[in-house]
């Protein structure tokens, strides 16, 4: 008999597993980590009261004060988490049944036809114009759900551009949360992390932009060679093996001619996306107006194409359904946090990360900082949050190391800013669903990009602390 060896490979568990199992893990430890909390003040921060944390407040707490996770909480935090992200999973959904209706009116397809006429073999150039767009973005602003309208849009153009899902995938969330992380004048991140800190307001920015000008240049190479690549073997592609529901192909935008009815559509969808921004960044708009915006624009852009309402209904559901992996998963991911703050194990471990950063050598103390923030971040994933929790015990410690409380802020933004792209409790969650994207596809693009950034990150810490920042 001829047997034929077969060399077996390992394939990653779906995502929802991986989750699953991060979150099976925290509930056992739920019982093992002691349980323990910082007493915490109101103070006005940049006009936004905020609870923050008081150093030297750490007290345990016992156990039956607190709710370990058991087993059928392990399966009910599901629930919890998916009602703690509630507001996030109904933006997924909107976004994804308005952009839905938007691509099924024509309009995108006309309009990218168009573009790629104008732009010929130039494509390429919009990988940076639009990251660097993007970025801005983020470091100046903190703008990141902000361009959650975006994420079908641009994997869209990417792939019709003759690209694939994670090029156009790339640009917009390595735009925003490297942006994010190299921020300058980030009011969620620098701002909260220099107030409460005691330093002085938006100082250092020289150096910040430095920071802006290396990750952003890393991020664009990496994004651009990758996109070449693809472009010229499309084999290669990370996520040829599935389909994008954003996807189309550039024979498709023959069959649409740019016309009177897509030129309103886009200047409604325009009109609405600047709308957006300005509301968010000026009045104070959250996920409500958003959401309601959006809807509002759909139903617009469906009657601009003369559409009946069951078709309309019928569309926005489409729509909506393409997401429902990503939302169940952003549930999932949330719980993990539920079942920390219900153990009330969230301070012990910032408390016990801070207690092994006192004996540092002050050669490795930044770059030791620079992890446990990375680490906190899978806890707290929320810039301002973590600022709050963290910074008040952080600054005080930079003191006994040695470090200027500038590095100390450095090294909260780093951690927090480019883990988001890595937990599966962070932002990355969200996006994946948003942009039809498997985390895991995403994890095995991302991990050497990861590893180049941090090593960035940690030669530029080491500057700031030989510098005398």
């Amino acid at each position: 008999m001829d047997q034929t060896k077969t060399k077996k490979h390992f394939k990653f568990p779906d995502t929802w597993i991986v989750v699953f199992c991060i979150v099976a893990v925290i509930a056992l430890l739920s019982w093992v980590i002691p349980s323990g909390a910082y007493e915490y003040e109101k103070i006005d921060v940049n006009g936004t009261t905020r609870s923050i944390a008081i150093a030297g407040t750490y007290q345990q707490i016992d156990k039956a004060e607190a709710s370990p996770t058991g087993f059928l909480g392990l399966f009910a935090a599901l629930y919890e988490g998916m009602v703690s992200a509630a507001d996030i999973i109904f933006v997924m959904m909107v976004c994804a049944a308005t952009f839905g209706v938007l691509v099924k009116t024509g309009a995108f397809h006309a309009g990218i036809g168009k573009i790629m006429k104008k732009l010929g073999n130039k494509d390429v150039a919009l990988i940076p114009v639009l990251m660097l767009i993007f970025a801005l973005g983020g470091s100046l602003f903190g703008m990141l759900s902000e361009f959650y309208g975006f994420y079908p849009l641009v994997v869209g153009l990417f792939i019709a551009l003759g690209y694939d899902a994670m090029v156009g995938f790339a640009v917009i969330a390595l735009g925003e949360y490297v942006g994010f992380m190299a921020s300058t004048l980030n009011p969620y991140t620098v701002a909260v992390a220099q107030s409460v800190s005691g330093v002085e307001l938006y100082s250092g920015l020289g150096f910040r932009w430095i920071c802006f000008v290396v990750f952003m240049g890393i991020a664009i190479a990496y994004t651009m060679i990758y996109a070449l690549r693809v472009r010229k073997n499309p084999a290669i592609s990370v996520t040829s093996s599935d389909h994008c529901v954003h996807a189309f192909d550039r024979s498709q935008l023959d069959a649409y001619t740019f016309n009177g009815r897509h030129v309103l559509i886009m200047l409604l969808v325009v009109a609405t996306l600047v709308l957006l921004m300005l509301g968010l960044v000026n009045w104070k708009w959250g996920y409500k107006e958003l959401c309601g915006l959006f809807i509002i624009m759909s139903i617009a852009v469906a009657a601009i194409d003369g559409w009946k309402p069951d078709r309309y209904c019928k569309e926005m559901l489409e729509g909506a359904k393409s997401v429902l992996w990503g939302c169940i998963l952003c549930g999932l991911a949330k719980s993990i946090v539920v079942i920390m703050s219900n153990a009330k194990i969230m301070d012990t471990v910032i408390f016990s990360l801070s207690n092994l950063l006192q004996n540092a050598p002050k050669a490795i103390s930044a770059q030791l900082m620079l992890f446990a923030h990375t680490f906190i971040n899978f806890l707290i994933p929320s810039g301002s949050g973590q600022a709050a929790a963290t910074m008040p015990i952080m600054a005080p410690l930079a003191d006994h190391l040695g470090l200027s409380r500038q590095v100390a802020c450095l090294a909260f933004q780093f951690g927090d800013g480019l883990s988001n792209l890595f937990w599966p409790t962070a932002g990355i969650v969200t996006i994946c669903g948003l942009g039809d994207v498997k985390y895991d596809k995403w994890m095995k693009w991302f991990w050497k990009l990861f590893l180049i950034i941090v090593a960035a990150q940690m030669i530029l810490l080491e500057i700031a602390v030989l510098t005398g920042m």
